[in-house]
């Protein structure tokens, strides 16, 4: 590719399935699907892990998590591995982030970047402590907020975005023309749809209530019983505090502030228009995972199902196909080699046992031998939990549990586990003998537990974080941490 600037757009949570280029029948999102419409979308796009630190540390590396150990919301990237912004402002590029880093955040830390513009980052440099128990887990003491907030309104999250948004115009109009000797990249990155659940009212009303769906497999008899959803389930206890009118709302809400989200989008790429820089940036699209939006009796994150582990990812920009759907699956490691593409940086001096395969290549046709994984060892699990896609199929392995498959044509919504019938034993193999190709998963799971448990004796052990309490939700800068 041309060397060019990069804009990378990225949400936090937000659903791949809620999209209108992605299909949906109800969201409304068309400054993202305008985006979709002249750039290249990945309909199997994954994170690395879905949950915030570990996604995001691992989407800088360019790396998986088991290869960089920043495990779960309490281990935060500290800048101690080369990012891509380190690699980029190393070889003189301008690299700026405005908005959620969810880094560790200490005084003194190098993140990589030239400048970071209203950065939030885990609570206290400690992040979420109870996540370190992985025994006997206890029930989260703020699970209510999600049911009990739910509605229209705006929250310190809606403001925060809304301050991200004004930063990045002011950044793209006054800073952005100064460089012209190499391309930029302004990395700008939002909190919404992340839970509360609470939508300004220009968005939250676009969505009647009498109009929300039931989430699939909601009703306690269809939910899928796995005892890695009961963990969870039993720690996240926030499905206990709906009741038919606060699933409406919920619902209603996430849409909205995925509309919101959308109109902040366009907001900062209608900017990049007015400014005549249009023509010589790219634009990415993406968000750190998913979230289950009630689905099987679910809420949040941490499942390895496709709303939480997929991810949206489109790019835009000249040389990258236009109105392309591509299939292959894809994964947020393949977008360090495509930001290294984008701005003339592709060059072995830049990798360094880097797995992924650029998004460029991938969106030019190109089907490696690989399978994707993502991988969970954080908040709400007793075992370490892995998944790849196989061509049609997912297969998820738990370290102490039995596995789950699903083929993924017949059953987009995984409706179906295969994993104990017959038919599908040498599939089940098949998967099982490829993940191991990638990683020992009993090794990977021994090693975060022991990082976990030394983390938790600094911490003052169990006992002491479950005082401390739950967060609920990381605050944006300049709001105070409520814990319960």
């Amino acid at each position: 590719m041309k060397p060019a600037n990069l804009l990378i757009l990225m949400s936090d949570e937000h659903n791949p399935k809620v999209m209108g280029c992605a299909g949906h029948p109800i969201v409304k999102t068309p400054n993202i699907d305008a985006l979709a419409a002249r750039g290249t979308m990945f309909s199997s796009a994954y994170t690395t892990c879905p949950v915030c630190v570990p996604a995001r540390a691992a989407f800088a590396v360019g790396k998986y998590v088991h290869q960089i150990g920043f495990w779960d919301n309490a281990d935060a990237y500290d800048g101690s591995i080369p990012s891509w912004h380190h690699r980029l402002r190393e070889a003189g590029h301008r690299v700026v982030s405005i908005g959620k880093l969810h880094f560790r955040g200490h005084e003194g830390d190098d993140n990589g970047f030239s400048e970071e513009i209203i950065p939030m980052n885990i609570i206290e440099g400690k992040g979420d402590l109870m996540g370190l128990v992985r025994k006997d887990l206890p029930e989260r003491g703020l699970s209510w907020k999600i049911a009990k907030l739910a509605g229209p309104g705006e929250t310190p999250y809606t403001a925060y975005d809304r301050e991200i948004t004004t930063r990045a115009q002011i950044w793209l109009r006054e800073e952005a023309p100064r460089y012209r000797d190499k391309p930029w990249v302004l990395f700008v990155s939002f909190v919404c749809p992340h839970f509360p659940l609470v939508a300004p009212a220009d968005f939250y009303y676009q969505y009647p209530l009498e109009t929300m769906p039931l989430p699939k497999q909601y009703a306690q008899s269809e939910r899928p019983d796995h005892p890695y959803l009961r963990d969870y389930s039993g720690s996240f206890a926030y499905d206990r505090y709906f009741d038919p009118d606060k699933l409406r709302k919920a619902i209603a809400a996430y849409y909205g502030l995925c509309s919101f989200v959308d109109d902040n989008v366009g907001r900062v790429i209608r900017t990049l228009e007015a400014v005549g820089l249009a023509g010589s940036t790219r634009i990415m699209y993406t968000s750190d995972h998913g979230d289950n939006l009630g689905a099987r009796g679910l809420w949040g994150k941490s499942t390895l199902y496709e709303e939480v582990a997929g991810v949206p990812l489109i790019v835009a920009g000249a040389d990258i196909p236009r109105g392309k759907r591509v299939s292959t699956p894809a994964s947020h490691v393949d977008t360090y080699p495509f930001i290294m593409a984008c701005v003339g940086e592709d060059r072995p001096a830049m990798y360094e046992g880097h797995p992924g395969v650029s998004l460029l290549a991938l969106a030019r046709g190109e089907r490696p031998d690989r399978n994707v994984l993502s991988e969970y060892h954080g908040m709400g699990s007793t075992t370490g939990a892995f998944m790849i896609r196989h061509g049609k199929y997912k297969y998820v392995h738990y370290v102490a549990y039995r596995p789950q498959i699903f083929d993924l044509e017949r059953d987009p919504e995984e409706l179906r586990d295969l994993a104990g019938d017959p038919a599908h034993s040498s599939v089940l193999e098949d998967c099982r003998a490829r993940l191991f190709a990638i990683c020992n998963p009993a090794e990977v799971d021994a090693r975060a537990k022991r990082r976990q448990a030394e983390l938790l004796e600094a911490a003052g052990g169990r006992e002491a974080v479950i005082r401390r309490g739950d967060l609920g939700f990381t605050p944006p800068p300049g709001y105070p941490a409520v814990f319960g």
